[in-house]
């Protein structure tokens, strides 16, 4: 994912509202900081991973698994849930199965027919970096009270659901 490290001021988007009228300089400035934050997020939880020996991915990947009454969904569902293709889902069962934190168990009657099953080995992992995750996102979100908290969560939800527009 690209980075945007030099985010332009408002004197750089006049600039481009010269050019481009319909820029609402505020709207810009407003949603690329949103974006900023959202890549700074994503980099650091690939930060914190990373010394657990994970991808966000393969991470992803195991709480959904563990979220399963029985620790175990098909590979299309997981790639559903994941927001990712069948191929890339593929490829991130693979890696797991190969450091043994799931297993892949085919159906005896339909051997087309595949569940993936957290192993102990990938609950152990979620585990040992659980408890680290959520002290940190603990520390990181007592930055704001309650109240914006929940102010927060009702913009995201608003810009959310305006999310179409870019279809």
């Amino acid at each position: 994912m690209l980075q945007l490290k030099d985010l332009p001021d408002k004197a750089i988007l006049e600039k481009f509202a010269s050019r481009y009228p319909e820029v609402d300089i505020n709207a810009v400035m407003q949603f690329l900081h949103l974006l900023g934050v959202a890549s700074e997020l994503s980099l650091g939880l690939d930060k914190f991973l990373r010394r657990h020996d994970l991808l966000q991915g393969r991470w992803w990947v195991l709480i959904l698994l563990m979220r399963e009454d029985n620790f175990m969904s098909s590979p299309s569902k997981l790639a559903e849930q994941s927001g990712v293709s069948r191929a890339t889902m593929t490829g991130l069962l693979d890696g797991l199965a190969r450091e043994g934190l799931i297993k892949r168990i085919v159906d005896e009657k339909d051997k087309r027919q595949t569940q993936i099953k957290l192993t102990k080995q990938g609950q152990q992992k979620l585990d040992d970096v659980m408890p680290d995750y959520y002290q940190r996102l603990g520390q990181l979100m007592s930055a704001i009270d309650k109240e914006e908290g929940e102010a927060l969560m009702n913009v995201l939800a608003k810009l959310k659901q305006n999310l179409t527009i870019f279809d």
